[in-house]
């Protein structure tokens, strides 16, 4: 039920033809994981939907404060340091993309995050450059998935299979 919630999620949040699937009651609480240079799109728009439909969502990043998209003037509250809340806190995991990938993947505390996360089974969803940080976590070999084109060769290089799909599940990956 969760990964036909995420792919509706993230079908909605690329504004594309969405399967109808309301199965948001199993899904109560989602950490959005943004550093500075996200891409607005990709975390406002799940954010919007995943609120809209009564889910507590919590903002969270390699520290607490504000950060700001690399394509817009908009800008985002990181309300929990990653170093501060843990993977039963929540029900699932998105990784918007934009250039925030590549400064989350330098965190070690981040990166054990998204791992643990992963490793838990529970709904995790990467968005353009959002599979940058699972790559670094190692977590992809021998997923299929999805990402922008110039992640690509690194998600060979990592064992993962690159569907150029607009969205791809694995297990409990959505990309």
């Amino acid at each position: 039920l969760f990964g036909l919630f995420m792919v509706s999620l993230l079908v909605v949040a690329c504004q594309q033809q969405a399967p109808q699937a309301e199965v948001v009651k199993d899904v109560k609480r989602v950490a959005v994981m943004v550093a500075e240079g996200f891409h607005d799109g990709e975390a406002y728009m799940p954010i919007g939907y995943l609120t809209n439909r009564g889910v507590e969502v919590t903002v969270i990043g390699p520290s607490v404060g504000e950060v700001k998209a690399y394509n817009s003037d908009f800008t985002i509250r990181i309300e929990k340091a990653v170093g501060d809340v843990s993977v039963s806190d929540f029900d699932a995991l998105i990784l918007p993309g934009g250039r925030g990938p590549a400064i989350l993947r330098e965190n070690e505390t981040v990166v054990a995050f998204a791992r643990d996360f992963f490793k838990s089974g529970k709904p995790t969803a990467a968005i353009c450059h959002g599979p940058q940080v699972l790559i670094t976590a190692g977590v992809l070999e021998g997923k299929s998935c999805t990402a922008v084109g110039g992640v690509q060769d690194e998600l060979v290089a990592a064992g993962a299979n690159f569907l150029d799909q607009s969205v791809v599940l694995d297990g409990n990956l959505i990309t």
